[in-house]
């Protein structure tokens, strides 16, 4: 059996996925975790092989607990089950120590089959996510998409930002002070080459980081 450990914030949709996974004869979801600490505490208690973690809980950036599990359990793999599109986060957490990438659209249909590949120790993306992975192999930093000049957490508050969220709110949800998301917001502008919100949205719309329905 496939022991894993399911990390979400939603009660509602860890037990979606738990049914999801009942049937499955070979994977066992033998653990839940509603934030990042709670998973951490989990898996320093048992042998799990797979984590399947919600890349945007309450707390601490989904990127760097990626990274914070990852140097801790460097051979757990980890799929990424996300409600953001793979073209937007994907790169971001492989690079972490990701072992996978899922959309939430996409849980019922492929959410087992995931979790047997990387728990088999192989790699689950789909083939833009793979393109995107090639294509910034072969190309060097001087001719980087302005967004992914960004840090992890820049890349996180500029997602917020463009969604249409100001920056006490963005504090609020990431638990920064707003002076620090507007420092952020400024380091932001400077490395994107660009002055003011209306530019980052525009951007992100016709780079297709965001819907125009999903603007607020």
């Amino acid at each position: 059996m496939i022991r894993t450990l399911i990390a979400d914030d939603h009660d509602i949709l860890r037990a979606g996925l738990k049914h999801i996974l009942h049937d499955s004869g070979d994977i066992l979801v033998a653990g839940e975790a509603s934030n990042g600490i709670e998973a951490i505490g989990n898996l320093r208690l048992a042998e799990w092989d797979a984590l399947v973690l919600d890349l945007t809980m309450p707390g601490r950036n989904g990127i760097e607990l990626i990274k914070q599990i990852k140097a801790e359990f460097p051979k757990l793999p980890i799929l990424i089950l996300s409600m953001h599109k793979e073209d937007i986060y994907a790169v971001r957490a492989l690079k972490a120590g990701a072992s996978g990438y899922l959309c939430k659209d996409n849980a019922e249909t492929q959410l087992a089959d995931a979790i047997r590949k990387v728990a088999g120790g192989g790699l689950f993306i789909n083939q833009s996510v793979s393109d995107k992975l090639t294509q910034e192999m072969l190309r060097g930093r001087g001719s980087m998409a302005p967004h992914n000049r960004l840090t992890d957490r820049e890349h996180q508050i500029f997602l917020l930002i463009v969604q249409g969220l100001g920056v006490t709110e963005i504090g609020r949800q990431l638990s920064l002070s707003t002076k620090t998301v507007s420092t952020h917001k400024a380091s932001i502008l400077a490395k994107m080459n660009m002055t003011n919100t209306a530019e980052l949205v525009r951007y992100a719309v016709q780079n297709h980081l965001i819907d125009e329905e999903s603007i607020l």
